[in-house]
């Protein structure tokens, strides 16, 4: 920004003579350097018994920006424009620290682990020894436990204006599940509109891995109603059905014929409500589905893609899992605190979970998700913004 010149008859000089190019120049100077964020880091900057929690802010040069604190490293904010050029913060979740500590299974923005998704009767048998975890969702053991990677303290490795590496040892035996694992977790916000995450884990005794994010998104802006109005299209020729707990049957069944087609696309709140046998014990989709996969090793693929027509915004979602979870907040209800004082109505954002499948270790037709001493577990996800007009 421009030094102001401390003397007032040269600026009203200035403005007698007419130098409004230069004012008009230095004006947008100051539009392009504005912070989206509404948050104050203050709320976030606390030294807890496990470390020290932060506040983050990435942005690009496109003006796409995300706040992030390494509290569940978990994601604030994330501003992306719409076809006019307005700037939405598109993602839920609190304006500070207490909420999210307060918040119990509240997974807002937050990476998830050690398994993600659900696992029957919270338990799993791995070379003969059957392993208890804790039965935090009716029967079942949901995403690890309830202390699980979105409510733990992760060490930062390094952090810039682009990029944020994180770091969390999870020790054997915590919640139940075996081996010392070591968890590197990468964000990074690209000059390509692409919000990047990748995992990277190491064990030092066999164990189960399943990690993803749990970024609840709302392209007309985060509390600005229900997601009814997304556009969404899935590249999978299968989905994985569940019985009344939300537990895979083991079934890889078609889409072909059912609401859960979505190879070509459709609103999510076209066919939410059918008298549809899956979505009547879900509420609404809150299902795994298969990816039409070309590449089996770690190359990202897409996945998914969602559009609001009214305004243009569109996620793409790449990934080098088998899976992705769509969750359409059917157990959300209006009742949540969140930022802005704002109200997340049932349904109020979509969820795509990259992920292997859920229960699978239960599951013996599912693809594998056990790690051995001296692999590496690696997962790439990429949400991809852009606008359509």
């Amino acid at each position: 920004m421009k030094t102001l010149v401390n003397f007032m008859g040269m600026a009203l000089l200035a403005f007698a003579c007419g130098t409004s190019s230069e004012n008009t120049k230095q004006q947008t100077n100051e539009k392009s350097e504005q912070m989206h964020s509404k948050l104050d880091p203050k709320k976030f900057e606390r030294t807890l018994p496990e470390g020290d929690v932060r506040f983050f802010l990435l942005k690009n040069k496109n003006r796409l920006e995300m706040t992030v604190t390494n509290y569940g490293g978990r994601i604030l904010e994330l501003f992306t424009p719409d076809k006019d050029g307005n700037f939405e913060d598109i993602n839920l979740g609190f304006d500070n620290l207490d909420d999210y500590m307060e918040a119990g299974g509240g997974y807002f923005g937050a990476p998830i682990g050690r398994y993600g998704n659900r696992i029957a009767n919270a338990q799993f048998t791995l070379d003969g020894k059957t392993y208890q975890l804790e039965a935090n969702n009716g029967p079942n053991n949901l995403h690890g436990w309830p202390g699980g990677y979105h409510a733990v303290v992760w060490e930062v490795l390094e952090s810039s204006d682009q990029l944020l590496k994180l770091k969390y040892i999870s020790a054997d035996g915590q919640a139940g599940f075996p081996g010392n694992l070591t968890v590197i977790m990468t964000y990074e916000l690209t000059d390509d509109n692409e919000f990047k995450i990748g995992y990277e884990a190491e064990t030092d005794q066999k164990t189960i891995v399943n990690l993803t994010h749990h970024g609840f998104y709302n392209l007309n802006g985060h509390g600005n109603g229900n997601v009814h109005n997304h556009l969404l299209t899935l590249n999978a020729d299968y989905f994985t059905p569940v019985n009344e707990v939300l537990i895979p049957t083991g079934e890889i069944a078609p889409v072909a014929g059912t609401p859960m087609d979505f190879r070509t696309p459709h609103l999510v709140g076209d066919r939410i409500d059918d008298d549809y046998p899956q979505l009547k014990i879900a509420g609404g989709y809150d299902h795994n589905w298969v990816l039409n996969k070309k590449d089996t090793g770690n190359k990202p693929e897409l996945a998914a893609t969602v559009v609001v027509p009214e305004n243009g915004r569109k996620m793409e979602v790449f990934t080098s899992q088998p899976g992705v979870q769509i969750y359409t907040g059917n157990f959300m209800n209006g009742q949540s605190k969140s930022k802005e004082g704002k109200i997340y109505e049932k349904r109020g954002a979509i969820c795509l979970e990259t992920q292997h499948f859920p229960d699978s270790p239960n599951q013996p037709n599912f693809p594998s998700v056990v790690l051995n001493p001296g692999e590496t577990y690696q997962h790439v996800c990429i949400y991809k913004f852009s606008v359509e007009p």
